[in-house]
């Protein structure tokens, strides 16, 4: 990734078709496109956000993005997802982290998430920013009763 800058900006619309398109094929169960839509302009405790890369020929592209519900001071993370092209590359990290650090600005003290039980690149990045498993939603995830791992980070004024 060195030859590529990354910049991580607010979800706009213009974004929401290349995000629909990480979205399908990160995930079994991906959002309708209209839900990218309801966080950018309706609900009031989102925060999404985007990792635009720009490359070497000066075109931008969506690399990634994550969405985050900050409710009273908890930063709930709702969705994360990096298009293959761009993983293993820390673009995950770099959302997580940008994402936490406006969390905290906005009043978050600790952050939650639920992961599916077998995606272990997830809850290794997860582990090493320093959440903790809290627990398990058994059979969470619809498509294949898979079970949730539940994991948070207390501490985000680190971030």
């Amino acid at each position: 990734m060195s030859t590529l800058q990354l910049n991580i900006r607010l979800m706009h619309d213009e974004d929401i078709e290349q995000v629909v398109q990480i979205d399908r094929e990160s995930f079994s169960l991906p959002w309708p496109e209209r839900s990218f839509a309801f966080e950018i302009h309706t609900n009031e405790y989102s925060l999404p956000l985007v990792a635009e890369v720009t490359q070497d020929d000066g075109c931008k592209k969506i690399a990634g993005f994550v969405v985050i519900w900050i409710i009273i001071d908890e930063a709930h993370i709702g969705t994360i997802a990096v298009t293959e092209q761009f993983r293993k590359n820390g673009v995950a990290k770099k959302l997580m982290k940008a994402g936490l650090s406006m969390a905290v600005l906005r009043g978050a003290v600790t952050a939650l998430l639920e992961v599916r039980r077998s995606n272990t690149a997830a809850i290794n990045m997860y582990e090493n920013m320093g959440f903790k498993v809290d627990g398990v939603r058994s059979k969470y995830y619809k498509d294949n009763n898979e079970d949730a791992i539940l994991m948070s980070l207390p501490h985000l004024n680190d971030y």
